[in-house]
C-alpha cells in the first residue's frame, strides 16, 4: 500500500519522552481535525510542546510569494532575496508538503491542485501571525517607529489625514504612515494583511471585517466664482444646462456618481477625472459644475476662488467609514491609531455658510 502524504510533527512530552506523529494533508497543520485532537486525548494539550520538525515558517511566506507571482525571480525581488535563496525554499517546500507545488511550463510556473487547495489557508495562518507579532500588550506612540499601511482615497486624505498627520507628529514623531489610494483590489489587500485600515464610504466595505464610522458628509454644488450660474440660488434646470466635471476612481463610479446617475441621469459630463483634487482645477476659468464633498470643497474653495451652492435636489448623506482586518482586533498600535482618527474625524464639521461671495 502506498505511503499516506503529509507532514510530520515532533512532540516533546513533560515525561522527556518524544515522538513522532505522521499526519495526512487533510489533518495537516493548517487545519487539525478533530481526529488529532483525540489522538491527543491521552496526553494533557497544555502538558506538550508542539513544534513541527525542520520546518521554517519563513516558507510559507515564499510560498504565497510564489504562488502569486507565479515565478522564481519575481518572488525573490518581492521578498528581497536572491534568486538561488528562493529557488531553496521551493525546494524545501516540495519536501514538506511532498508535492511539486509550481511546474514549469514553458516560461511559466504552473500551481499544482495541491499548491492551490492550501494557499487560502496559508494566507490566512500569514495574516494571523503577522497580527500574533503586531500585537502588543503595550504601545508607547511616543518611541514607536510603526509603518502603517492606509488605504485612502485623496478627499478623505485631504480633509482629516493632513490636518491630523500634524497632531501625529507631536504625539507619536517617530510613526510612519503609508498612503495608498483605492482601487479595485483595496478589500484583497486588506484581506491579505497588505494595509492595516481602509478609509472609504460604507458601500465599499468588506462585510467580514469591522467597521467604524468616521463621520457623515454631504454634497453640494461646486464651480468657478464667477459662473453666472451661482450668482443666484442653483435650480435643477441651471444644474442640467451646465457641464460637469465628474470623478471615477478607476473604472469604479465614487459613492456620489453612483447616486447622481439615478437621480440626474440627464447631466451633461465634458470631463472625466480620476481624483477629486483635481476637480478645481478644471472648474476654474470655465462655467462648469461639479458635484463635491462638503468638506473638500470648503477646504478647496478659498484656494481656487470656487463657489459652492446648495444641491437643487435631494442627494443622501454619505458615511465614511474606517475598516481593519478582524485579526488586528487587539493589535494595540492600530488601536492607538484607530482612536486617534476617529477622535479627530469627529471633530472635522463643515463651516456654517456654503457661499464664497464673488468679486
Amino acid at each position: 500500500m502506498p505511503a499516506t502524504r503529509g507532514i510530520r510533527i515532533g512532540f516533546s512530552l513533560p515525561n522527556g519522552s518524544y515522538f513522532t506523529l505522521h499526519l495526512p494533508y487533510v489533518l495537516s497543520p493548517l487545519r487539525l481535525s478533530v481526529q488529532f485532537f483525540v489522538f491527543l486525548d491521552n496526553y494533557k494539550w497544555n502538558e506538550c510542546i508542539m513544534r513541527m520538525d525542520h520546518f521554517d515558517l519563513n516558507l510559507l511566506v515564499a510560498f504565497e510569494a510564489l504562488l502569486q507571482e507565479r515565478s522564481v525571480t519575481r518572488a525573490a525581488k518581492r521578498l528581497n532575496v536572491t534568486q538561488s535563496a528562493m529557488s531553496a525554499s521551493l525546494k524545501r517546500l516540495r519536501e514538506s508538503f511532498h508535492d511539486d507545488l509550481l511546474v514549469l511550463h514553458g516560461k511559466k510556473m504552473i500551481p499544482t491542485q495541491h499548491a492551490l487547495a492550501i494557499a487560502p489557508e496559508v494566507s490566512d495562518a500569514l495574516i494571523r501571525l503577522k497580527g500574533l507579532i503586531a500585537m502588543s500588550t503595550r504601545f508607547d506612540p511616543a518611541v514607536s517607529r510603526r509603518l502603517f499601511f492606509v488605504n485612502a482615497s485623496d478627499y478623505i486624505t485631504t480633509v482629516l489625514l493632513v490636518p491630523l498627520v500634524e497632531v501625529l507628529q507631536r504625539e507619536a514623531p517617530g510613526i510612519r504612515l503609508n498612503l495608498s489610494l483605492p482601487d479595485m483590489d483595496s478589500a484583497d489587500k486588506l484581506e491579505a494583511g497588505e494595509v492595516d485600515l481602509i478609509l472609504t464610504p460604507e458601500e465599499f466595505m468588506d462585510c467580514d471585517h469591522p467597521r467604524e464610522l468616521l463621520f457623515e458628509e454631504r454634497f453640494v454644488a461646486v464651480g468657478a466664482r464667477d459662473n453666472p450660474l451661482l450668482d443666484n440660488e442653483l435650480t435643477r434646470e441651471g444644474f442640467l444646462a451646465a457641464g460637469h466635471v465628474a470623478v471615477r476612481i478607476g473604472n469604479q463610479d465614487t459613492f456620489v456618481e453612483g447616486v447622481l446617475n439615478t437621480l440626474v441621469p440627464e447631466r451633461r459630463i465634458e470631463v472625466c477625472a480620476q481624483s477629486f483634487i483635481q476637480v478645481p482645477w478644471l472648474l476654474r476659468g470655465t462655467n462648469r459644475l461639479s458635484v463635491m464633498h462638503e468638506r473638500l470643497a470648503q477646504t478647496a474653495a478659498p484656494v481656487h476662488e470656487l463657489a459652492i451652492a446648495e444641491l437643487p435636489f435631494h442627494v443622501p448623506n454619505m458615511r465614511e467609514m474606517m475598516q481593519y482586518h478582524v485579526a488586528r482586533t487587539h493589535d494595540a498600535g492600530l488601536s492607538w491609531l484607530r482612536e486617534r482618527i476617529i477622535r479627530f474625524a469627529r471633530q472635522l464639521a463643515p463651516q456654517p455658510g456654503l457661499s464664497v461671495p464673488a468679486g
